[in-house]
């Protein structure tokens, strides 16, 4: 094989079209990736003086990874990152850029098991409960809060979902995920009702704009929400209902999830309501479950040593 000549900047735009079309990968993915491959061009320009992305070796790939432990970069976004790498060597492979695999025999950083913050049901509720319904957008975010703890849905799918997609009579929802994956997940009768009080008093009376006509959740201008919109909004009525944790959209997902598993569902059920490619990454809720069950063994069984201490102390 002979190899192609390139630079960055054209390497880049290839690949861009290389994660876009052959990929099939989302825009929010997209714009991941490209983030990562620019911090590492970066590098491997200004540090190494490498000005052809087809000439970079796993030396060079080992002292990158090097560069971000002394930045201070969490092991879990350096995995990911030379996760990025990896998929970029294999596109210049593809194109003829780069000869052999400098990535294929770097040792990944271990991943740290970071185990998310989770709700309480009653939490749940009082967020809810806390939405200002005397504001005209209130019964649009409380239906949005309702669907989003109802589905489990990442906060993109929230802001992408389709009026059409929404079933009131099977009582599912069409979501379309990471990868343009589409899937199905059941939505509660509470979350029905909200979205259909939405719908009478709020989006009936808003002109969507063009593009926007089969999107479920408006603006007063008739656009879709941002996912800004959606953070802003939940922390907005998490402070309202003086719940103090760190509380993002996906505290919500994370929420259903561990209530699910709590109450005993099914594993695989719950990783395809998800949408999980891999089961291991819904398995984390597995270990949120036993943290719950290990915090009421030490608070409420009697030879726990959290009473035996509590017991000491009353007499």
């Amino acid at each position: 094989m002979i190899r192609i000549k390139s630079d960055w900047k054209s390497a880049i735009a290839g690949y861009k079209t290389y994660l876009t079309l052959e990929r099939g990968l989302s825009e929010n993915s997209i714009v991941a990736y490209l983030r990562d491959i620019a911090k590492f061009e970066n590098f491997c320009v200004g540090e190494k003086s490498i000005a052809d992305p087809g000439l970079i070796s796993m030396e060079d790939i080992e002292h990158y990874l090097g560069f971000l432990y002394d930045e201070g970069i969490a092991r879990n976004s350096q995995s990911r990152m030379l996760s990025g790498i990896r998929s970029f060597c294999k596109y210049l492979r593809l194109e003829q850029i780069l000869e052999g695999n400098p990535v294929e025999l770097v040792e990944a950083p271990k991943q740290q098991r970071k185990l998310p913050d989770v709700l309480s049901v009653g939490e749940v509720s009082d967020i809810i409960a806390a939405v200002d319904l005397s504001r005209r957008e209130g019964v649009r975010n409380r239906a949005m809060l309702e669907v989003l703890y109802s589905c489990g849905l990442r906060v993109t799918e929230l802001c992408e979902l389709q009026l059409s997609k929404v079933d009131f009579i099977d009582r599912v929802v069409q979501v379309v995920g990471k990868g343009n994956k589409e899937r199905m997940v059941p939505i509660g009768t509470t979350a029905l009702e909200a979205v259909d009080d939405y719908l009478s008093q709020y989006r009936s009376e808003i002109i969507s704009m063009k593009g926007y006509e089969d999107t479920l959740f408006l603006g007063r201008q008739g656009r879709g929400l941002s996912r800004q919109m959606a953070f802003t909004m939940l922390r907005r009525v998490a402070i309202h209902a003086q719940v103090r944790k760190n509380i993002s959209p996906h505290t919500f997902r994370h929420s259903f999830a561990t209530h699910l598993l709590e109450a005993g569902a099914d594993l695989r059920a719950v990783q395809e309501m998800l949408g999980h490619a891999q089961i291991a990454t819904t398995e984390i809720y597995t270990h949120l479950d036993r943290r719950f069950l290990r915090k009421q063994i030490d608070q409420f069984h009697p030879r726990s040593q959290a009473n035996k201490d509590r017991s000491v102390g009353e007499k």
